[in-house]
Formats: structure tokens, sequence, C-alpha cells
């Protein structure tokens, strides 16, 4: 498989790049991204094959119908990181909540969030890679929370590979942040940035497409790559989950092979909810995918009314950070793979410049035939928390966001109503005053006050991982203007 280029070919990059090339250099000509050429079929005689797949083999399967040009041996050693996750034996279980709602479980991983399912065989992946080559990489990493530990947690130790991860200093949550800062390995930086999530991620945009800061690198033999979802070898582990999603509601007798279902995506930078579209276009049969937004509503705006706007915008911090996120990347791929690469670029150029775009009335209702959002304030999604844990339930905030567009986004007009699949992004321990505050009314509650709380209120312990965080020593201290990220990271090297 070849992957091409989101806005065209500036007659100085290869036309097209295998999937090796495509993660060891993610930009593209015009500050693009690489995205597939074309996709696998998966229809219903490759669900029903592997109907009795453990998700080991289901995501063999997958990639290997992608044939990405990777070892088979560096693949099996990727996927076999799942066995450290709580059941190896099922690392993303999916539990019913209500009779068509099932809610999967992306966060069973080492940082208690669904960045592992991608982060973890992804480490592997492009360590590998760079050792077979003799290279080395500087991994850059932006994250609004769950990223960046993921992240530093696969490629610490890792041969041939440094990371640098910049976060935004005040934007998540302590559990987090603590996940970050607590990190001792010496090919790892972590640097706090003066601003939000957005900084981070132009910032990483910028430094990847930067001719001088390229060039400063090629002087110290090291090349550039990065964590982020702009990498392709993210989105192509985050297509499985979906997969294995849908099979397991045909395990449970939930649904037959064949039926549809909705998708139910808490989204940010979009990169779990393109993995869901990439899984329909390959076979998956999906009604809907459901985008859920928290006040940083700008998608549900998108699809809503085709207008994507920044003018006026800020980033406005909620109770679900991750998802505190106004330019999110992988709607690129979204507008690539619809309307082609010639629509893409001035799409894409007209943001960069005005901060702002309008897809044209058939455009819109393209979108709309795949998609349907809203967004939850955050009132409303410790309601949906404290109304699902008296249904025996704990969720984090971000899950919560989708309970909203279950209610409104549904068609509830047919006679059988079709089952939604919920996914969540993280761990309850990772936000627990606001949950904390949702089932207990307790407010400025520390994290490990808010944690033994909701333990108690539950019945439940803290998991070690989590609990042992307070009591690490905090090694990255570098708090920072966004203009000085470069130095920062130059530093470092």
């Amino acid at each position: 498989m070849h992957f091409i280029e989101t806005r065209g070919n500036d007659g100085q990059l290869p036309k097209k790049v295998s999937f090796s090339e495509a993660i060891l250099s993610p930009i593209s000509s015009f500050g693009g991204i690489y995205s597939p050429e074309s996709l696998p079929e998966l229809g219903q005689a490759f669900l029903k094959h592997h109907l009795d797949s453990n998700y080991k083999t289901l995501a063999h399967a997958v990639l290997t119908a992608f044939e990405i040009d990777v070892d088979a041996d560096i693949i099996s050693k990727a996927l076999s990181l799942y066995d450290a996750f709580d059941d190896a034996d099922s690392p993303v279980p999916v539990v019913k909540v209500f009779d068509d709602l099932y809610v999967s479980e992306l966060w069973h991983g080492p940082t208690r969030a669904f960045k592992d399912m991608a982060l973890q065989p992804f480490g592997v992946v492009l360590s590998s890679i760079a050792q077979n080559r003799n290279e080395q990489y500087l991994i850059l990493t932006a994250t609004s929370g769950d990223t960046g530990p993921a992240a530093l947690e696969t490629f610490k130790n890792k041969k041939n590979v440094q990371v640098a991860c910049m976060y935004p200093d005040g934007g998540t949550s302590d559990v987090q942040r603590l996940q970050m800062v607590t990190e001792d390995a010496k090919n790892l930086k972590v640097i706090g940035v003066k601003g939000n999530f957005d900084d981070t991620q132009n910032a990483l945009k910028h430094l990847l497409a930067s001719k001088d800061f390229n060039a400063t690198l090629k002087e110290k033999n090291i090349h550039l790559s990065a964590a982020n979802s702009v990498n392709f070898g993210r989105i192509i582990f985050q297509t499985i989950y979906h997969i294995h999603s849908y099979l397991e509601l045909v395990r449970q007798n939930a649904i037959e092979i064949g039926e549809k279902v909705y998708l139910n995506v808490p989204s940010g930078n979009f990169g779990n909810a393109l993995g869901a579209y990439y899984a329909m276009k390959m076979g998956l049969p999906v009604e809907k995918i459901l985008i859920a937004s928290n006040k940083n509503n700008i998608l549900t705006q998108l699809i809503n009314t085709g207008i994507y706007d920044l003018r006026n915008s800020e980033v406005i911090a909620t109770t679900s950070p991750a998802m505190d996120i106004l330019k999110s990347s992988n709607i690129e791929r979204i507008l690539f793979d619809l309307f082609g690469t010639q629509r893409t670029k001035e799409l894409m150029f007209q943001l960069d410049k005005e901060k702002y775009y309008q897809l044209t009335t058939s455009e819109l209702k393209q979108i709309q035939s795949l998609f349907a959002a809203d967004f939850c304030e955050d009132n409303e999604g410790k309601k949906y928390i404290k109304d699902a844990f008296a249904k025996g339930y704990l969720m984090d905030p971000h899950t919560a966001t989708c309970f909203k567009t279950y209610e409104t986004c549904r068609n509830t007009n047919n006679k059988k109503q079709l089952k939604s699949i919920i996914y969540s992004t993280a761990e309850w321990t990772k936000f627990s005053p606001v949950i904390a505050n949702a089932l207990t009314g307790e407010v400025d509650t520390h994290d490990l006050d808010a944690l033994n709380a909701i333990a108690k209120e539950a019945g439940i312990k803290i998991p070690a991982i989590i609990k042992e965080l307070f009591d690490k020593k905090i090694t990255q201290t570098a708090i920072i203007e966004k203009d000085e990220i470069e130095k920062e990271i130059l530093s470092f090297l």
C-alpha cells in the first residue's frame, strides 16, 4: 500500500511513499499529511472469519490487509504489548450499559487512556525501523493530556529515539501531568508550554515543516518524526478497535453480522473518529459516526453548518480537557478522502490564512451522510456521570459527552433501534476531581482526595499505577513561553 499527500505534490517529495516512509516523515508537501491511496475491503466475509479471533489476531489481519512494509516479526513484537494490558485475552472490553448502548473501554493499558491502543505498538514499529536503518530520530509530541503520557511510556529507553513532549501548562489533569513530569528516562524531554493545546500542536507542525529546524537536526544526524495523529502510524492502529467492538456486539448476541450500528466518539483532534471512518469505508456496517464535543464545539459547527470558523474563537477550559481543541488535524484527511487534493489544499490554506472556510451545500450533504454531531456542557456531562453511576457504570468526563450525542443524534424513528457503541477514552482515575464533584458534590478537591472519595463511593481500589504517581519525584520541570519551544528542544538534544 502507498500513501499520498493531502495537499498535492510540490515536486520535491515523492508522489507516493510507503507506510514506513510515511510514519518516519509524516508531513508532506505544502504542509499536508499522508493518507492511504486506497483502503482494503474488509466485508462480511472478513468479519465472519474473525468472529472468534482474539484482539491480536484481528489486529494482525487488519495490518496484513493494509500490506504495510514492516517485517512480520516487528508486527508480532508490537502487538504482543497488548498482553500487558489488564486482561491479555480482552484488552478492549465492551460493556453493556443500556439495552441499546455499549461502551468500548479503550483505557486498560499502562497510561489508562485510549492512546495506548495505538502508541504502544507504534513505538515498537517506529523504533525498530529506525534501528534497522541505523538512523537517529527526534519524535515530537504535542498533547492535550493523553498522547503525551502514552508516547513517553512507549518510547522511554528505546534505542535510536529521543522524544520532546509539549503539553499546555495548566491544561491537563494532575494525573496526566504527573504521568509526564515524573518520567526520568534520558531520551525523554517534557516541556510545559504557557498556552493551550493548539499552541503546542501549531509548534509541532511548524517544526516538522521548518527547513531551518530540519537542517539543524541534519547537522546532528537526527531525523524528525511525530507521535501525534498527524502520523498515520497512529491512525492505522485506531481502525482496529472499531472492528473489534462491532464483533464484540455480535459475540454478545446484541446484533447479527451485517446489522448496522452507531459509532459514538468523543472528539478533539479527530484521530479516533477518523479510525471509525476508515473502518466504515473498509466495510464495517455503520449507520453513522456520532461526533461528541465539549464547549469547544468547532466540530459540531462544521458538521451541522459546513462552517469551520476560528476567527473569534479561543480554547475554553472544560472538565474534558483532552478535547479542548479547536484545530482538529485529522479533518484534513476526511476532506481529502471526500473532496480530493485540490479542494483540500484550498480549504486548508484558507483556514491557515483566514482562520475560516465554508463547505459547499453538496459537500456538507456528503459530510452529514456520514457524521452527526452535538456538544455537551460541563454540567450536562456531570449529570450523565452521576446517572450512569446510579446504574452501576463509572466513567470519565470525556466518555460522558457521548451520552449527549446518544440522546440527540440517533434516528429514533426506526422500528428497531440500532445499537450504539460509545468509545471510552480514559479511566475515571485521570479526572477524579470532576467525577467526585459529579457524584458527591465535592469541590476544589485534590486528585488524591478525589480518588479516595470515588474509590470509597464505588467500592473499588485505586490502581497502583495511578496511586504511585503521587510519591514519584518530579524530574521534568521545564515550563516555557511558546516562542521558546525550538530553543528548548535543541538544548535537550
